[in-house]
Order: C-alpha cells, then sequence, then structure tokens
C-alpha cells in the first residue's frame, strides 16, 4: 500500500469506530434468534397492536420511537408507564413522534405479556 492512503484509511477507519459506538442508536434487540416461550405471547400482541408504530422487535419507525432504547429502561420508564401509556395515551415528551393514542385493543393483561416481551427485548440488547 502507497504512504498517501494511509491518512485515508485512518480517517475511514475512525469514522467507522465513531459510527460504531453510537449509544443514540438502539442496538439491535435479538439478531434473529428464537423468543423464548414465556414471551411468545407477549410477541404476538406487541406485533399485533403495537409494532406498526413501534417497529418489529421495539426497534422503532417513522410513526413511534424505539421502545429497545435506554430511555425506556426500567428504571426511567417502569412497567406502569407501559401500563398507563395503552390505557390512556400519551404526551410526546421525549421524541418529535407527536402524542400516543390510547389503545383500545388491549387489556391490562396484555399490556403485562407485553411489557414482559419488551423487557426481554431489553435484556437482550444489553438494557436493563
Amino acid at each position: 500500500m502507497t504512504r498517501s492512503r494511509w491518512p485515508l484509511l485512518i480517517v475511514a477507519g475512525a469514522l467507522l469506530a465513531a459510527a460504531a459506538c453510537d449509544s443514540s442508536q438502539p442496538k439491535p434487540a435479538v439478531g434473529g434468534g428464537p423468543v423464548p416461550a414465556e414471551f411468545q405471547a407477549g410477541e404476538g400482541k406487541f406485533n399485533a397492536n403495537c409494532a406498526v408504530c413501534h417497529g418489529k422487535e421495539g426497534t422503532g419507525t417513522a410513526q413511534g420511537p424505539p421502545l429497545v432504547h435506554k430511555i425506556y429502561e426500567p428504571n426511567h420508564h417502569g412497567d406502569a408507564a407501559f401500563q398507563r401509556a395503552a390505557a390512556t395515551g400519551v404526551k410526546a415528551h421525549h421524541w418529535e413522534f407527536g402524542n400516543m393514542p390510547k389503545i383500545d385493543t388491549v387489556t391490562s393483561a396484555d399490556v403485562d405479556q407485553i411489557i414482559q416481551y419488551v423487557r426481554w427485548l431489553q435484556r437482550q440488547a444489553g438494557i436493563s
């Protein structure tokens, strides 16, 4: 390799390293691994009621934020916050997606199963 290409390679490597360390982006949840049996009911309910806005495996969409993100870790948004969000909706406060409407298609028990699934996804991504 010629000496003149080294600075370009160093800059390219630094940019790749910086992108890899960007903590503002959610980490991939499970990398396509199987969902354990105890979280599959929650996965189904999440996919039916939440994924349209919050994305497959909670990674977010243009309509809603990622739930597999440090903002939604249990110490910042506890399980009760998810219950309230589904039951009454949420006024936008962390993101620029607009307000979340209440979700009439889920019961409190459904949301409990969804929470268990989301918490599992978060743990898989190193968020706990």
